[in-house]
């Protein structure tokens, strides 16, 4: 089984805060070098605020934290340049056509190297990894209170998404059911089911029966990802229906018969995975 590639730029020095005109859209704002305590490397930051942001101050807003943060906004700093998820003009146009609640995503850019680490919710012998407990901690307890400083974004578990692709997608459903006080909507796209003898789906096992609320959750896989990458991304969605997650209701699985493993694939699905997670109330 080969690596995920998704690695993305090494991340920058801590520094001052970056003038507005250094993003790539003036509704996305940049922070460098964001510190926590519980992991060793700095990383950037990417946040987007929906449009009329600016002129509503009264207003706050929903919150979706996001993985691999280079990849979604910006054609200069994503794994494959040039190709993003497209997140802004997604969001965008399902926010202006009343699909989605205006909402803000943070996108955490992750650190290269140290990524399949960070990403991983167990050690695996030949690979290493297992980090994912304290980058989960590095989100709940380091990020999600400089954002809510910065930001108007709404308090509760029900206006706290969590979102990612591959081995995002792996760490999103782990931290996800470990910390479902904290996230009630799930982005998994394209997990990485197979890491470590597909562990993840024994702590679905585990976790799932002792969530009372369960977590909005979307789950999708792509054709031309491979026969096993499906496979596995529908034996997880009968677990999570066999531990209480409700197809039509609080579940959605999709599977994509053109979608390859990458930024462009993800892209058509965002303002979709919106819709599910965030819909216009």
């Amino acid at each position: 089984m080969n690596l995920d590639p998704h690695t993305g730029p090494k991340p920058q020095p801590a520094g001052p805060p970056v003038p507005p005109h250094a993003a790539p859209h003036p509704r996305l704002r940049l922070h460098r070098g964001f510190h926590s305590r519980f992991l060793p490397d700095d990383r950037d930051l990417i946040v987007y605020v929906p449009p009329g942001y600016d002129h509503h101050p009264e207003r706050d807003y929903p919150v979706l934290y996001m993985h691999d943060g280079q990849n979604l906004f910006d054609p200069e700093t994503s794994f494959l340049r040039g190709r993003t998820w497209k997140m802004r003009e997604h969001a965008d146009a399902a926010i202006e056509a009343g699909e989605v609640d205006p909402l803000i995503v943070v996108g955490i850019y992750n650190t290269g190297d140290r990524r399949i680490a960070e990403y991983t919710p167990d050690r695996e012998w030949q690979r290493g990894g297992g980090e994912a407990d304290r980058y989960g901690r590095l989100i709940i307890e380091d990020l999600m209170p400089f954002i809510a400083r910065h930001y108007r974004v709404r308090a509760g578990r029900g206006s706290t998404g969590l979102g990612g692709s591959s081995l995002g997608g792996l760490v999103t459903l782990y931290l996800g059911l470990r910390y479902a006080q904290h996230f009630g909507r799930l982005a998994v796209l394209s997990p990485s089911v197979w890491w470590n003898h597909k562990s993840i789906l024994g702590y679905v096992n585990e976790y799932g029966p002792t969530i009372w609320q369960k977590p909005r959750l979307w789950l999708d896989a792509g054709g031309r990802e491979g026969q096993r990458t499906v496979q596995d991304a529908e034996r997880l969605a009968r677990r999570l229906i066999a531990n209480g997650w409700d197809p039509g209701d609080n579940f959605h699985f999709e599977r994509f018969a053109d979608g390859a493993h990458d930024e462009s694939s993800w892209a058509e699905r965002v303002r979709l995975m919106l819709h599910f997670l965030f819909p216009s109330q």
